[in-house]
């Protein structure tokens, strides 16, 4: 027994100079000078809530020196506070009435609305003559610079609200240590742009339709917004209202949102080069623990084969980094659950490890390589892996595309396992599937492959046809919407198959021909459609309805031509 006890201990001691020499093989990647937005706060505040706790919480911050105070009576008080007497106070009333008040009604108070973050809020009252401007109406200012909500519901009912907007209740104890930090908020403050959008690759709006929505479905800020212009609706971060949970990034599957603290190309090079870095100097058994940077022990009290990811939050690696760490070599993935994560981020990650374990399971790897540990669980974190690493030959991911990388470690994952060849459901609006099309309904008019916002779908160089490789799709349903036909439907779940990498052909057709000039212009299902749908049309009545069956060029000559020997047709178009 003794004897077993020294050999993991020796063991344990090799891991951990393993695990030193990997942290020096590479730093974490971190942004030394990220970009950056700025607060600036004079501290105008608002207090919302019962007169009571109100002028309560006004008396102490006025102590502690803030630039002027409105309060704003929105609950009536309770006969709990009223049998207090505190408004009886000669100090407290005198020491408070110059201060700007108003009581709300109880339709006014239903109508509130507050927006914005610190230094730039706007409290607005509803109304059919038009929105009243409370800052401007009680406080002849542009805008309140902070807010302190008492009432027994948060007027912003959200699990991660704006700076500057601070909830609590006058009877919580640590509402004395939350008045402090609200009257510390005063000045010029920064903190880091946590992401960056690139709208090109985007799945969420195309030709008028909505596609994708996961990274509005998981942001516990409500930090992102979908805006609609004339055209199309894009995907809009408030970077001052971004907390940096960075679910969005994870949840994105294209990589159209990129999280920078640091990018998760970054964070996957560095992986592989500490697991890389781990084996070459004798470690074994390696375990890769995803935590929050601010939860990694300063000591090295985690067992040596346990290697710590830092993150911004959990929120900052999804599946396709605990995949990476897999197919990296590493044994098993656990993720560090910690106090105080916001609901959204832990239903996001439940989404995620769901995701991990159907993949898992349909390459034909055991689901629990991955695993979830509790809050300040260390029997649990260093507990040895139950699956031995799988077999690693120097894999690294050389592409630069976020899809393009994930699909090399589903590979790597199909390799080292036995894929059973089935398609698996996935819950929870996985980007993982295919699609059937109708060739009886198709006629290639490419409405899909123009809304496709990836190369899955694809038109044909040199004749009419449709191909699609499931590899790319993210089901966003935009081709779907986009098919004037109603011919594509959407296949979800994942192809535990090779055929999910190879491009097929879904449709093909010989191209019409122009029956002026020759050249190939359509397909005859196309042609037939339109001549159908337009044979009523004045422009193309009687012999003008040959014009559809020419190309673009020969059917502008066409309508020329006859315009020149009748100008007075121009009146008909």
């Amino acid at each position: 027994m003794n004897q077993h006890i020294n050999t993991i201990a020796v063991d344990d001691n090799g891991n951990r100079q393993a695990r030193q020499a990997a942290y020096q093989r590479a730093s974490w990647p971190l942004n030394l000078t990220p970009a950056s937005v700025g607060y600036i706060s004079q501290g105008h505040g608002l207090i919302l809530g019962n007169e009571r706790d109100v002028r309560l919480a006004a008396q102490t911050l006025l102590k502690q020196g803030m630039a002027s105070l409105t309060l704003l009576f929105n609950e009536p008080i309770s006969p709990s506070a009223i049998a207090e007497n505190d408004l009886d106070d000669e100090t407290l009333m005198s020491e408070t009435s110059g201060l700007a008040h108003h009581r709300l009604s109880r339709e006014q108070a239903a109508s509130l609305r507050l927006e914005g973050y610190l230094g730039r809020f706007r409290v607005t009252l509803h109304r059919e003559e038009g929105p009243l401007d409370l800052a401007r109406a009680l406080a002849d200012r542009d805008h309140f610079d902070q807010i302190l909500d008492l009432g027994e519901t948060p007027s912003l009912a959200l699990e991660l609200p704006p700076p500057g907007y601070v909830a609590t209740r006058w009877i919580d104890p640590e509402t004395p240590s939350r008045l402090e930090g609200f009257a510390a908020l005063v000045g010029e403050f920064d903190k880091p742009r946590y992401f960056q959008i690139h709208q090109a690759l985007c799945a969420h709006s195309a030709s008028g339709n909505v596609g994708c929505t996961r990274c509005l479905d998981v942001c516990p800020a409500d930090a992102i917004q979908s805006q609609r212009s004339r055209v199309e609706s894009r995907i809009e971060i408030d970077p001052y209202r971004c907390h940096g949970v960075g679910s969005c990034s994870s949840a994105c599957p294209t990589g159209a949102i990129e999280f920078r603290m640091p990018e998760s190309h970054r964070q996957q090079e560095t992986l592989l080069a500490w697991l890389a870095a781990y084996r070459e100097a004798g470690g074994g058994q390696p375990v890769v623990r995803f935590v929050a940077s601010e939860h990694v022990p300063s000591d090295e009290s985690p067992a040596g084969h346990v290697l710590d990811v830092p993150l911004e939050e959990l929120g900052a690696a999804g599946h396709d980094q605990w995949l990476t760490a897999l197919a990296g070599g590493a044994a098993e993935v656990r993720l560090q659950h910690h106090p105080d994560m916001p609901e959204r981020l832990v239903a996001f990650l439940d989404d995620q490890l769901i995701q991990t374990r159907t993949l898992l399971h349909a390459l034909g790897h055991p689901a629990e390589r991955i695993s979830v540990l509790g809050v300040d669980d260390a029997t649990a974190r260093d507990a040895l892996p139950g699956h031995p690493p799988l077999p690693v030959d120097d894999f690294i991911l050389d592409v630069t595309g976020k899809r393009d990388r994930l699909n090399l470690v589903l590979d790597r994952l199909a390799e080292q396992g036995r894929p059973d060849g089935a398609r698996h459901f996935i819950p929870h609006n996985a980007a993982y599937g295919g699609l059937v099309v109708d060739t009886q309904r198709c006629t290639l008019c490419m409405a899909c492959v123009a809304s496709c916002p990836t190369p899955a779908l694809a038109a044909g160089e040199e004749s009419p046809e449709l191909s699609f490789r499931e590899a790319d799709c993210v089901q966003c349903g935009l081709c779907a919407d986009a098919c004037p036909e109603d011919a594509i439907a959407l296949l979800p779940g994942f192809l535990a198959d090779p055929a999910r990498n190879q491009r097929h052909v879904c449709h093909a057709e010989a191209a019409f021909d122009c029956v002026r000039c020759g050249k190939p212009f359509a397909t005859a299902s196309t042609i037939a459609t339109i001549k159908a749908k337009l044979i009523d049309h004045p422009y193309f009545a009687g012999e003008a309805i040959s014009r559809i069956e020419m190309c673009e060029d020969c059917r502008v000559r066409d309508v020329w031509r006859d315009m020149a020997r009748d100008p007075e047709s121009q009146l008909k178009v």
